[in-house]
């Protein structure tokens, strides 16, 4: 295996463990955001009006490609998380790590645009901002948390069923949710299509092949996969798919996760890297590891968009700048970069002496909990 992990945690507590793992896949996690933050530099700006009103420019070529892949980069971050989990355990403290996290920079970032005067405080934006789950048809964040909750049972599913039966599986959900969701748009939610990834990332770990650790053929293949994906944007741009769809809609073939040319080329990708040879590297890892922190914070809320791409970095008025293509990577780079010391800050002064507490008090807790639970359960007749 190229990654490996040792992990000593108790389920429900994770007492402390040594993490050794390799570095390919970590820093395939840190390109993924990168990714995933210039897609929102293009979709989230307001730029699309520009680009939309001459999109055959060498400035809107540019930011076209540039901001393609961010849902190929969503299919990379599950692929990622299913390929781990599909062996690994969710435990308490691994979903409270993830869960604490995304409701700190809600709570956190509402609060310094509600205190600085930039957002007007209304009790239901306070209400919503508490509550933990309010979308889960394509929110990352929300449909993310509840495709963790999720895990445990798939994995109960995966280990017991069949090689065959799992590629039966694969076959049903690849027909149902990527050939028909390419040719017209199945209606779908996030939270489902996660599962149809881990299925996916599930199979590769769980059933290895000679064929799967060929890095070769999985660098040619995503090379081939980027390519045509990339092609598929400018022809898009060039044919007016407009006049069409009654919307300039030059993202067609990638524009959403379960498109077959975002599958392919996530798929291929996340194959190629898991077949890099790259040790664990601190500096590396240490980033991963906030690269949720990144989504949460760059991509918070609808107030957070508009402070950050549009009066704060003013991307639309750098559309006719000659150096936008180099504004650009530097803005995305510079978003990451920012966000990264934060979380990481975060990490430092906050979620490690908060689980050190965890720690010292899990055990009372649990067992509370699972007395509780018992007597919830025996009320019921539930064995």
């Amino acid at each position: 295996m190229n990654n490996k992990m040792v992990n000593t945690g108790k389920m429900g507590g994770d007492k402390p463990s040594v993490k050794q793992r390799e570095s390919n896949l970590e820093l395939f996690r840190i390109i993924t955001m990168l990714l995933i933050v210039a897609h929102h530099f293009v979709v989230n700006s307001g730029l699309l009006e520009p680009i939309y009103d001459n999109p055959t420019s060498k400035t809107s070529l540019f930011l076209l490609l540039f901001g393609a892949w961010g849902k190929t980069g969503i299919n990379c971050f599950v692929l990622i998380t299913g390929y781990f989990m599909c062996k690994s355990h969710i435990t308490a403290k691994k979903f409270a790590k993830l869960f604490c996290e995304w409701m700190f920079y809600r709570i956190i970032i509402y609060s310094v645009f509600v205190l600085s005067g930039y957002q007007v405080f209304t009790l239901k934006g306070a209400l919503l901002t508490l509550i933990p789950i309010y979308k889960i048809g394509d929110n990352f964040t929300s449909c993310f948390i509840i495709f963790w909750l999720t895990i445990p049972f798939l994995n109960i599913l995966l280990h017991n069923m069949s090689e065959k039966q799992h590629v039966r599986l694969l076959l049903l959900c690849g027909f149902t949710y990527i050939i028909l969701g390419t040719i017209h748009r199945v209606t779908m939610n996030y939270v489902t299509w996660f599962i149809v990834l881990y299925f996916i990332s599930s199979y590769i770990r769980l059933y290895p092949k000679k064929c799967f650790n060929n890095t070769l053929l999985w660098g040619f293949l995503t090379f081939i996969s980027f390519t045509v994906s990339a092609i598929s944007v400018v022809c898009c741009a060039f044919l007016g798919l407009g006049k069409v769809f009654h919307i300039y809609y030059v993202y067609y073939f990638v524009a959403d996760s379960n498109t077959l040319l975002a599958v392919t080329t996530g798929v291929c990708s996340f194959m190629f890297f898991k077949n890099l040879k790259i040790r664990y590297n601190k500096v590396i890892n240490t980033i991963a590891a906030s690269t949720f922190g990144v989504l949460c914070i760059h991509a918070n809320s609808d107030t957070m968009r508009q402070w950050l791409w549009k009066d704060t970095l003013n991307n639309v008025g750098h559309y006719r700048d000659p150096l936008m293509p180099l504004y650009a990577i530097g803005c995305v780079i510079g978003v990451f970069a920012v966000c990264t010391v934060i979380d990481i800050l975060r990490i430092q002064l906050i979620e490690k002496p908060f689980f050190k507490f965890w720690d010292k008090h899990w055990d009372m807790f649990s067992n509370w909990f699972s007395k509780k639970e018992k007597g919830f359960f025996n009320k019921l007749h539930v064995n």
